[in-house]
């Protein structure tokens, strides 16, 4: 049996990020971001995913500067992590999940959270200008609020998109009150694919 279909692959490239440009409403978007919204777009499969889009006036650049500036990647699951493209990134820069890190349990025991909201006390001085991906765990986003508040180091921009039902809508809602330069999906969407896809559209305008 033989089926028809796009053998190759930057033709599908191609022809994808058109129709998403067709068919998704960026109208309202400023340029950089709509550029990230057609890649998260495309992880996720949903045009109607713009509508839910919120982020800081200057979160683009100033993610891309840290990221020029050789800044790491710090993300809350390794499935944010494994879905960063390498070969995009501007300085090599270090893409790290220390959830399981062997002290995370312990750190998570003694503070009475999840293994996902410990792992970031292992970042350390690391989250100083560091692009930082949530896309897992709505406790890290909130913890790192937390966190930033109690007079941690400050990061660059946070891709604050964690995915659920509980406290995803609030942790993302936290994220895009504060001070901090942040790129949410507003609502209960979210995920692994979208976050690094965000953090890929960021690191390299190429499609």
């Amino acid at each position: 049996m033989s089926y028809q279909y796009e053998h190759d692959g930057a033709e599908i490239y191609r022809q994808s990020f058109a129709m998403i440009r067709a068919e998704a409403d960026l109208s309202g978007l400023p340029a950089d971001v709509a550029q990230v919204t057609v890649r998260m777009i495309h992880a996720c499969g949903q045009v109607d995913l713009v509508r839910d889009v919120a982020w800081s006036p200057d979160v683009v650049a100033r993610a891309r500067e840290a990221l020029h500036a050789g800044a790491p990647v710090l993300c809350d699951a390794q499935m944010v992590a494994a879905g960063v493209t390498r070969r995009r990134l501007p300085k090599d820069n270090d893409v790290i999940c220390t959830l399981n890190d062997p002290r995370t349990a312990g750190l998570a025991r003694e503070m009475g959270t999840t293994r996902t909201a410990a792992a970031m006390h292992l970042w350390g001085d690391r989250l100083d200008g560091a692009v930082v991906a949530i896309g897992n765990a709505p406790t890290a986003l909130f913890h790192l609020l937390e966190m930033v508040a109690d007079g941690a180091p400050r990061p660059a921009a946070v891709i604050g998109i964690p995915v659920g039902f509980i406290g995803a809508v609030e942790s993302k809602d936290a994220l895009a009150a504060s001070d901090l330069d942040f790129l949410v999906v507003r609502g209960r969407r979210g995920g692994s694919a979208i976050t690094a896809a965000a953090v890929n559209a960021i690191a390299s305008e190429a499609e």
